[in-house]
């Protein structure tokens, strides 16, 4: 399948969880499309990067690893991303990385990930935090920015600031997450 094929079934992708999930199989039984599904979610201001992206999202729940060949890739470009609707996976499949980076259980994603990919990841989270976007990122990156807290001693001190900071102007689902975290960051 070329790019502008897959481009073109992307239009049949919607928020159900049937579609997107028959599209993530699709792709990783054909690892060759992965490439082309993150390119055109790279496609930043075409309509069809979201359904990229909720594809890409899906792709990543069900095998994390098949993103491991596309970190760099992934992880240089994720900033670009600014439709609210492909934000929102991006931030969770920082999230689906951050979760199996400390996982107790072995992974590939232990060895692939590295000091590089993570500092982007910090980056992009924070910049979901302080930026005008949903509380759908925001919560995602609360949680990836918790765990690779454990790591860089810099991030509890700063996401406590942003979480207090903003927390009197934010939504009760923020409000509820923010609290969660700032009580694990506290027992940390």
């Amino acid at each position: 399948m070329t790019t502008q094929e897959l481009y073109n079934e992307l239009s049949h992708v919607n928020h159900s969880r049937e579609k997107r999930l028959y599209y993530a199989n699709l792709v990783i039984n054909n690892p060759g499309l992965i490439s082309k599904l993150l390119e055109i979610m790279l496609w930043v201001d075409d309509k069809a990067s979201p359904r990229a992206a909720w594809v890409f999202e899906f792709m990543c729940k069900k095998n994390i690893d098949a993103i491991i060949p596309y970190l760099d890739t992934f992880t240089e470009n994720m900033h670009k991303v600014h439709i609210d609707s492909a934000v929102r996976p991006v931030a969770k499949i920082c999230e689906f990385l951050a979760t199996a980076y400390y996982s107790k259980t072995e992974n590939d994603i232990q060895t692939a990930l590295t000091e590089t990919h993570k500092e982007r990841i910090i980056e992009v989270c924070f910049d979901y935090m302080i930026n005008d976007e949903k509380v759908a990122p925001k919560a995602y990156s609360m949680s990836t920015l918790f765990l690779l807290g454990k790591e860089y001693d810099w991030v509890y001190p700063e996401l406590s600031r942003i979480l207090e900071d903003d927390f009197h102007k934010q939504s009760a689902a923020f409000k509820a997450r923010a609290r969660h975290i700032l009580k694990k960051i506290k027992k940390a």
